[in-house]
Formats: C-alpha cells, sequence, structure tokens
C-alpha cells in the first residue's frame, strides 16, 4: 500500500485556550517533552515505511522558526517533508481538498490524516491492518466518560461490522461515548465526496477554485467557502458503508489548554522509558522522568523531577525544587524557588525563595481517555477556575512572592504574589 500523512496544524485564529503559550510561537511548534508538539506527530510516521511523504497543512505563515523545523525533521527522519499554507482557512475538509494535486501526487493508494493538537500512541500500522478493501475511510475513536463525551464528535458504531452509522460533532445532548480521535486512514476517494459537497454549496456554473477564491476576497462571505471534515462531511458519510471506526484503548488526548499541555509532557516523558530512554537524565538530583536540554545549567543541590522538562539554556540555582513542570528555553530560576505544577515561558525569571505553584491536572484512572482541559476557563459565578500556572514569554518574579492558580501575559514584572488571577 502506497500512503502518504497530512498533519493538519490550524492558524494563529486557533488555540485561543492555549494563550499566552501560543502568542509568540505556533501551537504546534511549542515543546512539549523537549520537542515541538507536531514532532512526536512526524516521528510515528517516519517509523511507516509506506509512507513516502509527510505533508503539513496550515495558515501559519512560513517564518524562519517553521523553516528551521523542518529542515531538522527532514535530517532527522530523512523523508520528505513540507509545509502547504493556505491562503485562507478553508475547513479540515477544504484545506485538503485545495492541496489534492500535492497529495495525489505519486499515486497513493490512501492517507493519514492527523490533527497536530491531538497526542497518542499513533496505532497507525494497526491501523493499516484493520483497512479492508471494502473500507474506503477508518477513522480512530476512543472511548471517553459520558459527561464529556458532548464536547466531541460522537459516532455510532455497529459492534459486529465496525461501521460508524451515526455520527455528530458535539451534540447537544448523550448520543456515544465514542468519540472522533483526529486521526484518519483515507481513501484518495475522499477528494470525489468533498468536490460534491462544494458543488452543492457553491454556484454551479464556476469552477469550484474560482468561487473559493471569490468567497475569500468577500469576507463576509467567507464562511461558505470552508468545509469541514468533521461537521459537513462525516454525518453524511455515516451509514454509508464507506466510514469504519478503529476503535482504540491506547492513550489518547487531546491538547487544547496549558494544563492538558503539561499532562501530555508527563505521559511522553513516561513513554521515553521504553522509546527513547537516552532522552531521560539519569543525575543523583533527578526524581523520576526528567528531559534537560544539554545547555541547561543546573546546580547539582537543585532538586529536579518527576515530570519535567528543561530547555535550552535554562539556569537553575542553587537549592532549586522543581516537580511537575516545563521550564522553557533561556529561563533563570534563582536560589531556593520552587516550581511546582507550572509552566514557566521562555527567557523568564523566578526570584530567590520564590513560589509558583498551580493545581495539578488529573485524570480519573478508570476513565483514561478523560480529558484534562477545563472547557470553561470561569466557574458560574466569576471566579477562574483552579489549574496549573502559566507564566509568558519574558515575565520577571522578584525575591520571596507567591503566584499560585495564575495565568501571566508576557513581559510582565511583577512585584508582589497573586492567586487564582489573570495578569493582563
Amino acid at each position: 500500500m502506497k500512503l502518504k500523512a497530512v498533519i493538519l496544524v490550524g492558524g494563529p485564529q486557533k488555540g485561543t485556550r492555549f494563550r499566552p503559550l501560543s502568542l509568540d510561537t505556533p501551537k504546534p511548534l511549542f515543546p512539549i517533552a523537549g520537542f515541538p508538539l507536531v514532532h512526536h506527530h512526524i516521528e510515528a510516521c517516519s517509523k511507516i515505511p509506506e509512507i513516502s511523504e509527510i505533508l503539513l497543512i496550515g495558515f501559519f505563515q512560513p517564518t524562519d522558526a517553521i523553516k528551521r523545523f523542518l529542515k531538522r525533521e527532514r535530517q532527522a527522519h530523512n523523508k520528505p517533508i513540507s509545509y502547504l499554507q493556505e491562503y485562507t482557512m478553508l475547513g479540515t475538509a477544504g484545506c485538503i481538498y485545495h492541496f489534492r494535486d500535492v497529495i495525489m501526487n505519486g499515486e497513493p493508494d490512501a492517507f493519514f490524516l492527523m490533527f497536530s493538537d491531538v497526542f497518542c500512541e499513533y496505532p497507525l500500522k494497526q491501523m493499516m491492518k484493520f483497512k479492508e478493501k471494502f473500507m474506503p475511510y477508518v477513522m480512530m475513536t476512543v472511548e471517553v466518560p459520558k459527561d464529556q463525551s458532548q464536547h466531541y464528535g460522537c459516532a455510532g458504531i455497529n459492534p459486529t461490522t465496525h461501521e460508524v452509522v451515526h455520527y455528530i460533532e458535539k451534540p447537544d445532548s448523550f448520543v456515544s461515548r465514542d468519540i472522533n480521535a483526529g486521526v484518519y486512514l483515507l481513501s484518495t476517494e475522499i477528494f470525489q465526496n468533498i468536490s460534491s459537497l462544494f458543488q452543492r454549496r457553491l454556484r454551479p456554473s464556476v469552477s469550484v477554485e474560482e468561487d473559493l477564491f471569490k468567497l475569500a476576497e468577500q469576507g463576509s462571505s467567507i464562511g461558505a467557502s470552508r468545509i469541514s471534515l468533521e461537521n459537513d462531511l462525516l454525518p453524511i458519510m455515516a451509514a454509508t458503508g464507506k466510514l469504519f471506526a478503529y476503535q482504540s484503548s491506547n492513550f489518547w488526548l487531546n491538547i487544547k489548554s496549558a494544563g492538558s499541555a503539561l499532562y501530555a509532557n508527563r505521559a511522553i516523558l513516561e513513554s521515553y522509558k521504553t522509546t527513547h530512554p537516552e532522552r531521560l537524565g539519569g543525575l543523583s538530583n533527578y526524581r523520576g522522568n526528567v528531559f534537560v536540554h544539554p545547555t541547561a545549567e543546573i546546580d547539582p543541590t537543585a532538586v529536579i523531577g518527576p515530570d519535567v522538562t528543561i530547555g535550552a539554556g535554562v539556569i537553575i540555582g542553587r537549592g532549586v525544587r522543581v516537580k511537575n513542570a516545563m521550564v522553557l528555553d533561556g529561563a533563570i530560576l534563582k536560589d531556593h524557588c520552587c516550581i511546582l505544577h507550572s509552566i514557566i515561558g521562555w527567557h523568564c525569571v523566578v526570584g530567590e525563595w520564590s513560589r509558583v505553584e498551580g493545581t495539578p491536572t488529573e485524570i480519573n484512572p478508570n476513565a483514561p481517555h478523560a480529558t484534562t482541559d477545563n472547557f470553561y476557563l470561569f466557574d458560574d459565578a466569576g471566579r477562574l477556575r483552579p489549574s496549573i500556572t502559566t507564566l509568558g514569554r519574558d515575565v520577571t518574579l522578584p525575591p520571596e512572592i507567591h503566584i499560585r492558580n495564575s495565568i501571566v501575559m508576557p513581559h510582565k514584572d511583577l512585584s508582589r504574589g497573586f492567586k487564582n488571577q489573570i495578569l493582563m
């Protein structure tokens, strides 16, 4: 089977719950467990010999950071890896249709489609074995708790044939605990289905591309040019005998917020024990799973871990304690400060004896696919829900203060402690 892989990375309008971490760095390039988020998708695809090319599609400008990332990935995995920029946000189905000629180049039999904000064990080989010739489209699904299913696309699945007989995106009431996991194995026949939907929605007198560009210029009508796989295609493909579910019981996580990114960091570090044990540090002052960039400077009296990632150029002083945290590139943790359940942004400075602490994100062990996201930032009384503490880029904290359950926007120079606050 000749395959390609397509990873949808979104654009600047997305990832609002990920702020302030996504203000300076595109969310797909945000480092988790020492590597950009989308690196983990590319690494999984590179292990499949049948995948001849990996394509990233998004609306981000092709910045130097993106170009450097692609160059590193090509060298690391020895596969063609390209970034395709949309001229406007076309939707999850519209964007692959727009670049269908690139995807079809080389005449692949099918292609994997993955969302960049999903992390899992990527059962790509298993999906290839599962897919039969009579299955044009295979969608990975996982089972989540009933009370969380309404935040996702829900699938009704025939338990005998695995056919998806019903699909609805974010229903108003409970439909099914089986949800769309954001990983697909699609026959190239999908482009005919998207084209048919475009023609139904747009004027038949002109080409699809011509109408798309005209709609893009109009602004107020741009919504008509967006075709969503989840909202537009999957509901009408269900019960047609073309859409089937690969029901996975492996670890799966939707990364929408800083809290879920920190939990993903913990999960990926745990996976390194079997996949990349060389990435985990083993010094006497490390506890549990710890990733430390080679350029970081850590005083031997500091205690690091478990579940900690330390970025490039980080300086950690005497007696510092870091647990369940991510310390991003260039940050400075001064003597005897304490970092718990938090993300310290790029080039932040935490003063001596200061404490940065959040509320850890936990998952019910009896519901392994439960989401870690707070779907609403505030409770019914208007109070900020307890969560991890996140410091944006270039935040400076003075000595001997306490920051708890707060979100701090970039370039802040704080003078006192805060609790349960968003500091703009």
